[in-house]
């Protein structure tokens, strides 16, 4: 009789609660997507608004797989050398050098000078190459949308072949592929032909419930009133029209201030006081503490 406890990659059930250990919540349609580009080594396409958790669902994923997490942040006029892999000049040049003081510049073989200046040792790995030398990894691309189009390009070979090719070295190929999750914020859209060769998955904030769960999971011994108050004061929040609606990350952000400062209950002035730990924007801040009467109120 197998009593082996089930594995993350065994069923999307299995995932979640692995997941759940770490404190990151899956409801069944992430547990799915994620499941299935475990199994189909898919990369997963993660795309929703900023503070949904897709950056911590990678994080959480290396954690319950027993993988190293390598991240590769996106931004704009990030190329391929930023991503893949350069060599190191100071240490070519130093063995250079060398080699003229060791054989004298007159007796040395150019050919073979310029070979061993491109020996693998002297590669520098970017995040991309490590994840495929790396078993097993979770490469987090995060910010897709911020990379320009000629990046998107680059990244197709990558995803399909789970291989790149440097001239001076050859191919290198994962062994065991890595579990990829892509993120985009959704400040511009991603080609199709990237996202065809993902699964996808859409994160939205989560409902009232899950995130008063969340919040219990993040901070245990969170008074239980506390929790329900702090989440229902964020989701007001979010539908206030602000120029920075706060995430998940700004919901327990806020919940441990109120902690702190020894608060048993959500009231204006607990409020106000740790209003900084949930709004980013001075414009935000000062239209919400003009209204936190009627905030805690709803």
């Amino acid at each position: 009789m197998n009593d082996r406890p089930p594995a993350p990659s065994d069923s999307p059930s299995a995932l979640a609660a692995a997941l759940r250990t770490t404190g990151y919540l899956a409801d069944d349609g992430l547990a799915t997507a994620t499941f299935l580009a475990m199994r189909m080594n898919r990369p997963l396409f993660c795309e929703g608004e900023p503070g949904t958790g897709k950056t911590a669902l990678a994080q959480a994923l290396a954690e319950v797989t027993g993988s190293e997490l390598i991240r590769l942040q996106c931004h704009e006029g990030i190329d391929a050398s930023q991503a893949l892999y350069d060599w190191d000049f100071p240490r070519q040049l130093l063995h250079l050098r060398a080699l003229e003081a060791a054989a004298g510049a007159e007796r040395m073989d150019v050919d073979a000078v310029e070979a061993s200046l491109y020996d693998p040792k002297f590669l520098l790995a970017r995040p991309i190459l490590r994840a495929l030398q790396t078993t097993p990894s979770v490469l987090l691309i995060d910010e897709i949308d911020r990379a320009d189009d000629e990046f998107e390009a680059f990244l197709l070979e990558v995803l399909t072949e789970h291989a790149v090719t440097i001239p001076e070295v050859g191919e290198i190929r994962a062994t065991t592929p890595p579990i990829v999750v892509l993120t985009s914020n959704r400040t511009r859209e991603v080609h199709d032909a990237l996202k065809r060769r993902c699964l996808y998955l859409w994160l939205d904030h989560p409902d009232l419930q899950r995130e008063i769960e969340i919040l219990h999971s993040r901070l245990p011994g969170l008074p239980e009133r506390l929790a329900a108050q702090v989440a229902g004061a964020v989701r007001a929040l979010r539908q206030a029209d602000l120029l920075k609606p706060p995430g998940v990350a700004e919901t327990i952000d806020w919940a441990r201030a109120l902690q702190l400062v020894g608060a048993r209950h959500l009231d204006v002035d607990s409020a106000a006081a740790t209003l900084g730990a949930v709004l980013k924007y001075r414009e935000d801040a000062d239209r919400v503490r003009k209204q936190l009467d009627t905030l805690l109120a709803s």
